[in-house]
C-alpha cells in the first residue's frame, strides 16, 4: 500500500514519504489519518453553515480539535483507535446534515461521502496531500492545514483546563471549509495564511492564560536531572492537566514521577512543583526515548505527540500507556474524563510499584523557568544589560529537536555565540544546548527557557515587551535575531503567528519544510525575508553584523 506524508522535517529525501513514515507511521496509519481529516473537514462545513443559522455545534468544535491533533507527528500510531474516530465523525457528520436539511448535491465530497468500513482504504488513497494537483495550490493548502493542526493541539490543550474561544474554533472551521475550495486561488491562500497566524496568536494566549491560570506563572527553578530511590512514573508529552492528576493520584504511594523531553517545563509551575514526588527532568529530547525509557526501568505515559514506535525487542514495551490523543498499536490506552472526574490512573500505579527505580543516567541541575512573567521581572536588569553593552543581541533559538546530524548545527551554534549574547528559546531544541556551561551575563543566564513549544507565545510577548520599552516602533529593530529549529506542525504555526506579528528575516531549519513549492518558498523568501541556514561561522558573522 502506498502513502503521502510530507508534514514534519523529517520527511523522507525531504520531498515525502511514500513506502513508510520516518517516523514510523505505516501506510495504513497514514492513510487512515488522511481519511479522518478528509471527514473533519466535511464536519467543519456543515458546523460552519450551522453556526450562520445560530445552531453549531459544541461537539463537532471539540470533534474538529481532536481529529486534527490525532494526525500531528508523533502523535498517534493506532490504526484501530483512529477508524474508531473516523466512524465517530461519520455519524456526527450525518447528524449535521439532518440538522442542517441540506440535500444540495453541489456540496464538496467531504460532505456527501458516507461510505462504510469496506471503502475507508480506498477512499483514503484519494482524499490525501495529493488530491490537489496544482503544487502552489497544494503547497498552501497544506501550510494552512499544518497551521490548524498545531493550532488544535494549543486549544485541545486549554480546552482540558476548561478555557475555550469560539472564535478560534469559527476560524479552524472557516479555514478547513476554505481548503475543501477546488476553485481557491494561490491569491486568496497567502491572506488565508497569514490570517492562520492571527489566530495562532489567539490560541497561544488562550493557553497561555490556562496554564498560568491554574498553575500559577512559572518560576526560576533548578530542575533536578538525577533520580532517587523509589519506583517511578515517567511522563512526556504537553499536556498539564494530566500530570496535575497523576501527581495528585500518586501522591502517598510511594511512587516518583519523572518528566521527559517537552513535559520539563511542569517544574516550573508552582502548582506542580510544590509535589514532592515530582523529583526530576530524565533523560533529553524526545528522538532519545528508546535509550532514556530502557534504562528508566518503569511505565511511561505518553500524555500528547512526540512519540517513537519502540522496536520489537524493546524491554519497556509492555510498560507503554498513552492518553488524549495519544495512540499507540498494543498500548494501553488511558481513558477521558467522564462527569468532571479526573481520569483513572490506577494501572499505571500500580504497574511502577512493581518495578525496579530508574537507573541513574546523569545527575546536576538544569535551570528554567523564564516564561514572560518571570523575564518581566528582571525586565530593568535586562534592559540595563542591554543599554550598557553587556548584552548585544538576543537570538530566539526556539523550535523543536530531531534525529537529523545536521542539528548538531544547534549545539555548536549555541556554543560559538558570542559571551555578551543570550539565547531565548521554548520547546525541545533546548536539549541541544540546555546542559552547557554557557554561564551569565551579570546574573542573568544565557539560555533563558521559557518552556515548552506550547510556551512559544512567552518569548512574543518579551519581545513585544521591549519594543514598548525600548520605544521602537518596529519589532524588527529589536536586536533580536530568530534562529528556529523546526519539526512538526506545532512549530508551523508559531512560525505563522511570527509572520502575521510582522517578524521577518526567520531563518529556519535544518531544512526548509518540504510541503512549500518553489514558488510559494519564493513568495516566503521575497515577501517574510524567510531563509535556511549555512554553517555556524557564517551565520553568527552574518547574525552579529546586522539586524536579520
Amino acid at each position: 500500500m502506498n502513502m503521502f506524508c510530507y508534514q514534519c522535517q523529517e520527511t523522507s529525501k525531504g520531498t515525502g514519504c511514500a513506502l513508510m513514515g520516518v517516523c514510523g507511521k505505516t501506510p495504513e496509519v497514514s492513510n487512515i489519518q488522511d481519511l479522518l481529516l478528509f471527514v473533519a473537514r466535511g464536519v467543519a462545513v456543515y458546523n460552519d453553515e450551522l453556526r450562520k443559522i445560530g445552531k453549531a455545534s459544541k461537539v463537532a468544535d471539540k470533534f474538529i480539535i481532536d481529529a486534527m491533533f490525532i494526525s500531528i507527528t508523533n502523535a498517534n500510531f493506532d490504526f484501530e483507535a483512529i477508524q474508531k474516530k473516523v466512524k465517530e465523525g461519520l455519524n456526527l457528520k450525518s447528524e449535521l446534515a439532518d440538522e442542517l436539511g441540506v440535500t444540495n448535491k453541489t456540496l464538496p465530497d467531504e460532505c456527501l461521502w458516507n461510505g462504510d468500513e469496506s471503502e475507508f482504504m480506498d477512499k483514503a488513497l484519494k482524499v490525501g496531500v495529493l488530491r490537489t494537483k496544482n503544487e502552489d495550490i497544494r503547497s498552501l493548502k497544506e501550510l494552512v492545514h499544518y497551521g490548524l493542526k498545531g493550532m488544535a493541539a494549543y486549544a485541545e490543550h486549554a480546552y482540558n483546563l476548561d478555557k475555550t474561544d469560539d472564535e478560534i474554533f469559527i476560524f479552524m472551521q472557516r479555514a478547513l471549509v476554505e481548503i475543501t475550495r477546488e476553485d481557491i486561488t494561490v491569491e486568496e491562500l497567502i491572506p488565508l495564511a497569514l490570517e492562520t497566524g492571527k489566530y495562532g496568536v489567539q490560541v497561544m494566549a488562550l493557553l497561555d492564560d490556562a496554564n498560568t491560570g491554574r498553575f500559577g506563572n512559572p518560576e526560576i527553578t533548578q530542575v533536578n536531572i538525577g533520580v532517587n530511590k523509589n519506583p517511578g512514573i515517567l511522563i512526556s508529552g504537553h499536556d498539564l492537566r494530566d500530570i496535575e492528576e497523576l501527581l495528585q493520584q500518586t501522591e502517598g504511594t510511594g511512587v516518583d514521577i519523572y518528566t521527559h523531553c517537552e513535559m520539563l517545563p511542569a517544574h516550573y509551575y508552582p502548582q506542580l512543583k510544590k509535589y514532592k514526588h515530582l523529583i526530576a527532568n530524565y533523560g533529553g529530547a524526545w528522538w532519545q526515548q528508546k535509550d532514556d525509557f530502557e534504562s528508566f526501568n518503569g511505565p511511561i505515559l505518553f500524555t500528547t505527540n512526540c512519540i517513537v514506535p519502540p522496536s520489537k525487542g524493546a524491554s519497556y514495551r509492555g510498560r507503554i500507556f498513552t492518553t488524549g490523543a495519544a495512540g499507540l498499536d498494543g498500548a494501553k490506552h488511558i481513558a477521558e474524563r467522564k462527569n468532571g472526574q479526573p481520569k483513572d490512573f490506577s494501572e499505571i500505579i500500580e504497574m511502577a510499584k512493581q518495578c525496579q527505580p530508574p537507573r541513574e543516567i546523569e545527575n546536576g541541575t538544569i535551570t528554567g523557568g523564564f516564561a514572560h512573567a518571570q523575564v518581566f521581572a528582571l525586565a530593568e536588569k535586562v534592559v540595563d544589560a542591554v543599554k550598557s553593552g553587556a548584552i548585544k543581541k538576543f537570538f530566539v533559538m526556539a523550535g523543536c529537536d530531531g534525529r537529523m546530524k545536521k542539528r548538531n548545527y544547534y549545539t555548536d551554534f549555541a556554543e560559538a555565540l558570542p559571551n555578551d549574547t543570550v539565547i531565548l528559546t521554548a520547546g525541545c531544541a533546548k536539549y541541544r544546548y540546555n546542559k552547557l556551561p554557557l554561564g551569565d551575563i551579570g546574573g542573568i543566564p544565557r539560555v533563558l527557557d521559557a518552556g515548552q513549544c506550547n510556551d512559544c507565545y512567552s518569548l512574543a510577548v518579551i519581545a513585544l515587551k521591549l519594543k514598548e520599552i525600548f520605544g521602537l516602533e518596529d519589532i524588527n529593530e529589536l536586536p533580536i535575531e530568530f534562529n528556529i529549529a523546526w519539526y512538526e506542525q506545532k512549530a508551523v504555526i508559531v512560525l505563522l503567528a511570527l509572520l502575521y506579528l510582522g517578524v521577518k528575516n526567520i531563518h529556519l531549519g535544518p531544512t526548509l519544510p518540504g510541503f512549500l513549492s518553489p514558488n510559494v518558498a519564493k513568495v516566503l523568501v521575497e515577501n517574510f525575508g524567510i531563509a535556511g541556514i549555512s554553517n555556524v561561522e557564517e551565520d553568527i558573522e552574518m547574525f552579529m553584523l546586522c539586524n536579520c
